[in-house]
């Protein structure tokens, strides 16, 4: 993996990071915002702690680890990954409540033009803060948008200790299943 400079990662700060999407995907997973390493590469949960690409893993949606510079190779499972909010920062507080309603409403109009299965939102906090749903917990949720369900997944961040990485992948392989029966 390639070091950065923490200068170099400051120059990544409200970088844009290109979607990974098709029409018709069995998921669109949706992060809370690019970190800087991932502005820095380019490459979505790219920073080291992440566990978003181990638990694709675990959670048998992928049949091995896949490196972040592989994320093309998700279309070719069906799965796609894009964020709430497009701009980089260092952190998910950095982002204002209205950058989080926006980036919901700009989700949707992605999301119905795209038509995924699911929207797997990573992330229960981001998705209370731009679906202005305080309630919501992590599984499936009522809202749907067009034809395409909703699940909220834990964030992956090595930050959220609430999840290991095995409870985690249960909670994607719960999405597995519901993905693949329709």
């Amino acid at each position: 993996m390639t070091r950065f400079t923490p200068e170099e990662l400051e120059a990544a700060r409200d970088r844009l990071v290109p979607d990974v999407v098709a029409d018709g995907l069995r998921v669109l997973f949706c992060g809370i915002n690019p970190g800087l390493m991932t502005a820095a590469t380019g490459h979505h949960f790219a920073r080291p702690g992440n566990r978003f690409w181990p638990v694709l893993q675990l959670s048998g949606f992928t049949p091995r680890l896949l490196k972040p510079s592989e994320q093309r190779e998700l279309l070719s499972y069906g799965l796609g990954i894009t964020n709430v909010v497009a701009r980089a920062s260092a952190r998910a507080d950095e982002l204002s409540a209205e950058e989080y309603r926006e980036g919901g409403r700009l989700l949707a109009e992605k999301v119905a033009r795209l038509g995924p299965r699911w929207l797997a939102v990573v992330g229960v906090t981001a998705y209370r803060a731009a679906f202005d749903d305080k309630k919501a917990v992590v599984g499936p949720q009522e809202r749907t948008i067009g034809d395409s369900r909703v699940w909220v997944l834990p964030n992956p961040s090595g930050l959220n200790a609430h999840w290991t990485a095995a409870t985690m992948a249960e909670e994607f392989a719960r999405l597995r299943v519901a993905a693949e029966q329709g």
